[in-house]
């Protein structure tokens, strides 16, 4: 059931007449909740449709949430109870709307759910891996334990997701540039010659003809350019769209070239990281793995590891049950089957999502170095394709004249 919020009044043992306001699945939940706190409702209303939505649509950037998460490692780590510590953050924050989420999260927190079931409850800020950790270390007593894995692994993958993006901005404005420059081209210089063609009268060269045509068809219909990256990401979505088909597009996307690897290595170090951080927090390895499934991105590697904990479960060790999926770099599983052997498993895993961190760099390096010149040379022959195809055309006319 969907999360609502209440308005309520309610008189008190001392027959004072109090009002505020409670989230909750139900009315009945409601007066459950307040009769829990000896207070008698008399009038229980469901909040304004609109503040619900702004009250449950509020989010927080990732930068945001990392602060959050740092605030709060630090607050339980000094034994602080939940609710002072988010009444605390709450004070804390320079934001309205994160202010107001914590306030909703605090809220729950007070009628008696768990930090988990509030953030649960709250889908578009905390993810599934992020609410199964929150619970592991709450149901385990754990949680001061858990929370500096968790904040490690959202800053190594914000730090991640930061060099990729500048890695990838030089390329990208390279294509932009250099695809606008074509269009440019294509739609107002190459048109400036037709008048001389028909002035000349004489036969235009095939290659200036196909030029001449195409820079006719970009005017009249140079606007269904754009249709090409809606229809691709529609494309992209419907392929998506159901588990099945998911799991089919992950699983290809794995098969490309460096593409696969890069995917590959990045939710190998996911993995190792938070299963090591897991592990070393006492967690049980089949809740550990149950958790760290949330980690991992791609659909077939999930898939994958879902079946490794059943094999697990039935008795076979992780390095071996990994071995046999065959999902993962054969590093990972030998080196955790080494770990398994000489009981230093945690601590393996921790070293291996490292590892596996410096090779997304440097496959990303190596895709960037690739993609360069590739970029440059495509364009190079595109722009100056036209430039030459124009020219000897040109040339062609003059030597009809002489």
């Amino acid at each position: 059931m969907s999360l609502n919020y209440y308005d309520y009044q309610a008189y008190n043992s001392q027959s004072v007449l109090e009002k505020g306001q409670l989230s909750a699945e139900s009315e009945q939940e409601v007066v459950n909740v307040l009769k829990g706190k000896k207070l008698t409702p008399i009038k229980i209303t469901l909040s304004d449709l609109q503040s619900q939505q702004k009250t449950q649509k509020k989010g927080m950037a990732n930068s945001e949430l990392i602060d959050f998460t740092q605030g709060l490692t630090t607050l339980m780590d000094a034994q602080m109870p939940i609710d002072k510590a988010l009444l605390l953050l709450e004070g804390l924050s320079e934001s309205a709307s994160t202010r107001q989420l914590i306030e909703a999260i605090r809220r729950d927190v007070k009628e008696g759910k768990t930090l988990a079931q509030a953030m649960e409850a709250r889908k578009n800020v905390f993810s599934n891996m992020y609410v199964s950790i929150i619970r592991a270390g709450e149901e385990a007593g754990i949680l001061n334990q858990l929370l500096p894995s968790l904040e490690r692994f959202m800053i190594d993958s914000a730090e991640t997701r930061r060099f990729i993006i500048a890695a990838l901005v030089y390329p990208a404005v390279l294509f932009i540039v250099g695809v606008v420059s074509v269009i440019i081209m294509l739609a107002f210089v190459v048109p400036q010659f037709a008048t001389l063609f028909e002035d000349a009268g004489t036969r235009i060269p095939p290659s200036a003809a196909f030029l001449l045509a195409l820079s006719e068809w970009l005017q009249s219909w140079g606007w269904t350019l754009l249709l090409i990256p809606i229809g691709i990401y529609y494309f992209w979505k419907m392929w998506g769209n159901g588990k099945e088909r998911k799991q089919h597009r992950d699983g290809f996307l794995l098969k490309l070239p460096i593409l696969g690897k890069l995917l590959l290595y990045k939710d190998t170090a996911n993995f190792a990281r938070t299963l090591g951080s897991l592990l070393s927090a006492g967690i049980p390895l089949l809740r550990a793995l149950k958790i760290t499934r949330g980690v991992v991105e791609n659909t077939q590697l999930v898939d994958d590891l879902t079946k490794v904990e059943v094999d697990v479960q039935s008795g076979v060790t992780l390095g071996q049950a990994l071995d046999n999926r065959k999902i993962f770099p054969v590093l990972l599983y030998k080196l955790i089957s080494v770990g398994e052997e000489s009981g230093r498993t945690a601590s393996i895993l921790n070293q291996l999502a490292t590892t596996f961190d410096g090779y997304v760099k440097n496959l990303i390096a190596k895709l960037v170095a690739l993609l360069e010149p590739l970029l440059i040379l495509f364009l190079g022959i595109m722009v100056g394709g036209i430039v030459i195809t124009m020219l000897l055309a040109v040339f062609s006319i003059s030597d009809v004249g002489m």
